[in-house]
């Protein structure tokens, strides 16, 4: 009979146990008769502090509690794409399947599926030298992607394996069934299967960190143009309630040229992540043309779901992400919301009575902020081949009322270097994202210039000139406010114009068009160039008397995309509607045309 302890006391999600054997922090246990998943988190003596995973209604005391002698691991290899988990990573489609929609506590499914038969070939030979890293074959998982079997490095020891291959196998494998036998230096012989297992609070390591030099490119102008994020950064996204997180993350989980996306439901509205787990499948890479789905990883644990599970399944995102990165992928991480997860810990914390910090938070939240966007990087990974991963996050910050000042944000902001933050007056006003470009920085700026200057040599004056437009006339519309805007002078009417026209004709973005969704790095410089041209250009004018009313009133001849003849339209409008047009060419060509009508406007004026 397996030797167990004794529960002994059940404090909701908090379970005491006594003289649980051979117990450590960490380990995964399970409570009761119907067998629930549960993690030591505290030891005093022979008393034990177990976080369960389900709900315990109905669980009492001495019921026994056997220890896996384990810690809470990720499963690792092909399967993992195109699959929605929950924070355990157990597939909630194939728990469905099996039990249908109201599934019961204590059930337990493989978690990646044993029996399908993946095609493997092999990229070494027999004699071959491998460390732990070096690629052993592939396996085309999706269209899209090529999953890297690994040579792993040992659970017991996390000291690189090193040594010669004795056997490798081709053909159709399970991911338990041998592919590889290693001999090892120390004459061990290691049988290599397709399946990996990983601790999910261990970061995966790695041989050195990278500088960041290369955008993420998500296709959201105010993010792209104004407040970038590199590949391996960090990023969080605050806003109160109804500001557009979901759909801002959305959004990057659509369009951003990672090769792998994870999108972690963390505590949010199920009919939010039933809204992204409904859609995502049936939208196309705009890269690629194939379906994001097959590069793609759900984790969703929402609302309804027990609380402990949340930080779970923060943990599971990052480290299915470090896998990944290992393979030499550019990974994003999509966490919604960070928030739910730090609720998670002050609810354990409380239960567990440490003493509270700020809001009742654990004194120990900023280290746990800090060791989730630490997993981050650009880095070398492990093997001989020296490939190159990155694993970029983006959290969303759920702060109540919208307050920046609270323990989670401005921890969160601490450990960042971009902050994309949302605006609830931006949003009343639907200027969506609704990103505040007075409250947001980013730290990337210098990293990722030569990529902006290839493409346009002024770009970052450009930007520049761009943002400080976009601050000066915040200052004066809170003057305008009371004078009213006629009473200003006429070159602070034409900053008002200009800003207006970079608020709605660049800052504001669709994600419901069909063209606006997605912009890409060419046609946003392209139209801030554009838009910083007409302030360049009719700025003279103002200067030397002509009114800003005769500016906007400027019209010119153009054929607008989807229409069939030219017409007398206004250049304001044009330059607010450049954003829904598919074909970049039509940008330059309203340029020329803008050109030529503030040059007759100077003429009229005798300039």
């Amino acid at each position: 009979m397996q030797e167990a302890g004794r529960i002994i006391r059940v404090n909701g999600p908090l379970i005491l146990a006594r003289n649980v054997p051979r117990a450590r922090i960490g380990d995964v246990v399970h409570l009761g008769n119907e067998k629930l998943i549960g993690e030591i988190v505290r030891i005093k003596e022979d008393i034990v502090a177990i976080q369960c995973y389900e709900d315990t209604s109905g669980l009492k005391p001495r019921e026994p509690v056997i220890n896996t002698n384990e810690p809470l691991v990720a499963e690792l290899g092909p399967g993992l794409l195109g699959q929605i988990f929950d924070g355990l990573e157990f597939s909630e489609i194939k728990l469905h399947e099996v039990y249908g929609p109201f599934i019961k506590r204590g059930v337990k499914i493989e978690k990646l599926d044993r029996k399908k038969k993946w095609e493997f070939v092999p990229k070494v030979k027999v004699g071959d030298e491998v460390t732990s890293g070096d690629v052993l074959g592939i396996v085309q998982e999706t269209p899209l992607i090529e999953h890297r079997i690994l040579v792993p490095i040992p659970l017991e020891t996390y000291k690189p394996i090193e040594g010669k291959i004795k056997e490798i196998y081709e053909g159709k494998f399970n991911i338990t069934e041998t592919i590889a036998v290693i001999e090892t230096k120390e004459g061990k012989t290691l049988n290599i299967s397709m399946l990996q297992k990983w601790p999910v609070r261990i970061p995966r390591p790695y041989k050195a960190r990278l500088k960041l030099e290369e955008p993420l490119i998500t296709g959201q102008r105010v993010i792209d143009t104004f407040f970038p994020i590199a590949k391996g950064g960090t990023a969080a996204i605050p806003g109160g309630f109804g500001t557009g997180k979901t759909v801002t993350l959305q959004q990057l989980a659509k369009w951003s040229d990672a090769d792998i996306i994870i999108y972690i439901g963390c505590g949010e509205r199920g009919n939010e992540m039933a809204d992204v787990i409904d859609k995502f499948p049936k939208l196309r890479d705009p890269r690629t043309g194939r379906l994001l789905i097959e590069r793609s990883v759900f984790i969703a644990n929402v609302s309804n779901l027990p609380v402990y599970a949340r930080e779970s399944s923060i943990y599971l995102g990052v480290t299915i992400g470090e896998y990944f990165r290992d393979q030499g992928y550019s990974v994003a991480i999509m966490a919604d919301s960070t928030s739910r997860w730090a609720e998670a810990l002050r609810d354990i914390s409380g239960r567990l009575e440490e003493i509270p910090a700020e809001r009742g938070f654990p004194a120990y939240l900023a280290e746990r902020i800090a060791e989730f966007y630490e997993r981050a990087g650009r880095v070398v990974t492990y093997g001989k081949d020296n490939r190159v991963g990155s694993l970029t996050i983006m959290g969303a910050v759920s702060p109540p009322g919208g307050d920046f000042s609270e323990p989670v944000t401005s921890i969160t902001l601490r450990f960042v270097e971009t902050l994309w933050a949302l605006d609830k007056e931006l949003a009343f006003k639907r200027h969506f994202p609704a990103i505040d470009w007075l409250m947001s920085l980013s730290k990337y700026h210098a990293a990722l210039r030569k990529y902006w200057e290839r493409i346009d040599p002024d770009f970052a004056a450009l930007r520049e000139k761009a943002i400080s437009l976009l601050e000066e006339a915040s200052k004066i519309e809170q003057i305008a406010r009371i004078v009213g805007e006629k009473s200003l002078p006429e070159d602070q009417r034409l900053v008002l114009l200009a800003s207006e026209i970079i608020r709605e004709g660049f800052l504001v973005q669709n994600a419901f068009h069909p063209v606006d969704t997605f912009c890409p790095p060419e046609k946003q410089a392209r139209m801030l160039r554009a838009i910083m041209e007409f302030y360049n250009l009719t700025y003279p004018l103002v200067e030397k008397g002509v009114p800003v009313e005769m500016i906007r009133g400027l019209k010119v001849s153009f054929t607008v995309p989807g229409r069939e003849s030219e017409e007398e339209l206004s250049l304001i409008m044009l330059l607010e509607r450049m954003k829904e047009w598919s074909d970049v060419g039509k940008i330059d060509e309203l340029r020329v045309k803008m050109k030529e009508a503030i040059r007759k406007l100077a003429e009229e004026y005798g300039l």
